[in-house]
């Protein structure tokens, strides 16, 4: 398994999964054209992907999903919840319920709830042959099912959207600080790194800081927050950037 982001942050989102067989696409926060040449920068075809997968309706996650879905006939999944949103029919639409497993191609795709400020918000974690990636963005606050279900990854994409400091202290509007900082809206560093200190450190090989925000984080805080709490284990921290995300990462077995 390998995994690409092709951009994250508040202007736009999409990470490319790929196994032998089976290529998706989770979430398209981009138009269409956009889209077609951040695949394309990655080697692949738009139509050869085996489907789109879309986490909730906010644009930066959902704005050319639909486009790009009728486009090339691709598999557009989503909760029913997310679908109500769509701003046009989507004749390949596959809804799922955010409690079961789904399969797309050679793919075994875990979906997890998580507390956002979205109809019916979902993050995942996908596994293939002992490999798992967990993909976990857009959520406010920390529950004991995602500890859960975010074990025993070797790549995790994982939110550090803002300081509590800078929030309070930057450009934003008391009433979108007080929707980011709260329990429905993004995670902060400190979060992040909780949620990085419950978890199984022998197996996780990288960690993508993702949606990090322009305005109230500063990266080299981001990585300061987490590299602690990995009690020296030998795992990578990457940041994610808007413009180009980060390039193939494959993982390894754990031994």
């Amino acid at each position: 398994m390998r995994v690409s982001s092709l951009g994250s942050g508040s202007k736009g989102n999409a990470t490319l999964i790929q196994v032998a067989d089976t290529t998706i696409l989770v979430d398209c926060g981009f138009g269409l054209k956009e889209i077609e040449g951040r695949l394309r920068s990655r080697g692949v075809e738009p139509d050869s992907l085996a489907g789109i997968l879309v986490t909730h309706e906010h644009a930066d996650h959902l704005k050319g999903a639909p486009m790009l879905a009728n486009r090339y006939g691709i598999p557009l999944w989503s909760t029913h919840g997310t679908a109500r949103y769509f701003k046009r029919p989507v004749a390949t639409a596959r809804p799922f319920h955010p409690s079961k497993r789904i399969a797309i191609g050679s793919l075994d795709i875990e979906p997890v709830t998580v507390p956002h400020d979205s109809a019916e918000p979902s993050q995942f974690v996908f596994h293939h042959q002992g490999l798992r990636f967990g993909l976990l963005t857009d959520l406010g606050s920390l529950t004991k099912h995602i500890h859960q279900a975010y074990q025993d990854c070797q790549v995790l994409m994982l939110e550090c959207n803002h300081d509590p400091d800078m929030l309070h202290n930057g450009p934003y509007p008391p009433s979108l600080k007080r929707r980011v900082g709260g329990d429905f809206g993004h995670l902060s560093n400190a979060q992040a790194a909780q949620l990085l200190k419950g978890l199984n450190h022998s197996a996780l090989q990288r960690v993508l800081v993702s949606h990090i925000s322009e305005h109230n984080n500063d990266p080299a805080l981001a990585i300061a927050t987490l590299l602690p709490e990995l009690d020296g284990h030998d795992t990578k921290i990457e940041m994610l950037t808007q413009q180009d995300g980060c390039d193939w990462i494959t993982l390894q077995p754990t031994a």
